[in-house]
């Protein structure tokens, strides 16, 4: 059984193995780590601002909406980018 192991490890070449899965599903999880993040800090300035100022339902939701666009702006993906 030994003799086994110490076979398969010689039949490891590096950088030989298809990795596009692997690769595809880290990009996944960057964006959706990246989007959510977004959404998450908008979520608790939106109802920060409502709950805990006198901006109100309309400020809060101005002020939201601006710093959503902006976050879309600086987190969107460029062209010419890896």
């Amino acid at each position: 059984m030994a003799a086994e192991h110490a076979h398969d490890a010689h039949d490891y070449h590096r950088g030989e193995m298809d990795i596009h899965e692997q690769a595809a599903t880290y990009s996944l999880f960057g964006k959706l780590t990246k989007w959510g993040s977004l959404i998450t800090a908008v979520a608790i300035l939106w109802l920060t601002l409502w709950f805990c100022t006198s901006a109100g339902f309309l400020g809060s939701t101005v002020t939201s909406i601006v710093a959503l666009v902006i976050g879309i702006w600086v987190l969107r993906e460029r062209k010419g980018a890896h």
